[in-house]
């Protein structure tokens, strides 16, 4: 009996075709190079539209110092296209909104130049409405009459919202930034002038004492929550308002932060007084005695408190001196 071993028969291998293994590195090398050529021209525009953004910016930062120079020479119309032109290019650009308010107002104070007409076949709209509305808007802001203004400009807006848009842009900004000023600083309304800062700040960047003024109105609203419920945070915030905003008030009553500052002040040294936390209660009273005087009861209560606090130190009595003698020697005869 033959045992079965398998097939003695030898295996043919299939060897590639020359021709096939060459089309497929062709092909690969044709990718290779065409991911290369793709990501050479990603590069490529990464790097024009860098420096395009960059020579913009600079042509952007070159209009806006000369926007400055031309105000500040009096060539208010050529700033106003000045700013005008940055706007149009970067609606966001710091201090680009207030300069065109600026030329603006410059341009009220000159005769406006009369254009030429040129005849056309095409009817042209007739626009002395809105141009009247425009220059009484300019006329009310040198005036500084925000409120007729501001009406004016939603008048103006209404009427064509395509007319001048970013100079009427830079007319709401102006109207809004120092009417919410002077709602705060001058009205006493808080909520107003906060709101007005903020519509502001649509058409620009608030300047530093914009800023400081609605931050100073916020806090002066939460100090204002604690006033007669919790005299330790109204000395808390009100503090913070009269060291840099004490004229600062809400229009409710004639206090402002200073005045507010002073009655919290002394109001919680009494707290602190009746729970015979003495040196405590001291330095609130002496903080109310910076803003103005001690009313009976904080007076009162401030002189007890000082002189447990500062208890005068007890004088020493002097020593006495006894005088002792010292004996001469007598010669010895």
């Amino acid at each position: 009996m033959s045992e079965n071993l398998g097939s003695t028969q030898p295996v043919k291998t299939q060897k590639k075709s020359p021709k096939k293994g060459f089309l497929i590195t062709t092909f690969g090398v044709i990718i290779i190079i065409g991911l290369g050529l793709l990501g050479g021209y990603n590069s490529g525009i990464g790097i024009r539209t860098s420096a395009e953004a960059t020579i913009t910016s600079q042509q952007l930062n070159e209009q806006f110092q000369l926007g400055a120079i031309d105000l500040a020479e009096g060539r208010y119309e050529v700033a106003r296209q000045r700013f005008e032109y940055i706007i149009q290019n970067d609606p966001n650009y710091p201090g680009a909104a207030v300069g065109m308010a600026e030329a603006i107002l410059g341009t009220s104070f000159t005769a406006t130049p009369v254009p030429t007409l040129t005849p056309t076949l095409t009817p042209t709209p007739d626009m002395r409405g809105v141009e009247a509305v425009y220059g009484n808007a300019r006329q009310l802001i040198a005036n500084g009459d925000w409120a007729n203004a501001l009406a004016a400009l939603d008048q103006l807006r209404k009427d064509d919202p395509n007319y001048r848009t970013a100079e009427v842009d830079g007319m709401y900004y102006f109207v809004l930034r120092y009417a919410g000023a002077d709602k705060i600083s001058k009205e006493g309304d808080l909520e107003g002038g906060i709101y007005y800062l903020t519509l502001a700040e649509r058409f620009g960047p608030l300047d530093s004492t914009a800023i400081g003024l609605r931050e100073g109105a916020r806090l002066y609203i939460t100090a204002a929550t604690f006033w007669e419920i919790n005299w330790e945070q109204a000395v808390n915030y009100f503090g913070q308002l009269a060291a840099t905003w004490p004229s600062l008030w809400d229009g409710s009553s004639n206090m402002n932060a200073g005045e507010r500052y002073r009655i919290a002040s002394m109001r919680y040294g009494d707290e602190l007084f009746a729970q015979k936390r003495y040196c405590d209660a001291y330095a609130n009273y002496s903080n109310a005695e910076n803003y103005g005087g001690l009313d009976e009861l904080a007076a009162k209560n401030a002189r007890h408190a000082y002189e447990i606090c500062y208890p005068p130190t007890p004088t020493p009595e002097p020593t006495a001196i006894i005088p002792v003698e010292t004996p001469t020697d007598t010669p010895v005869p």
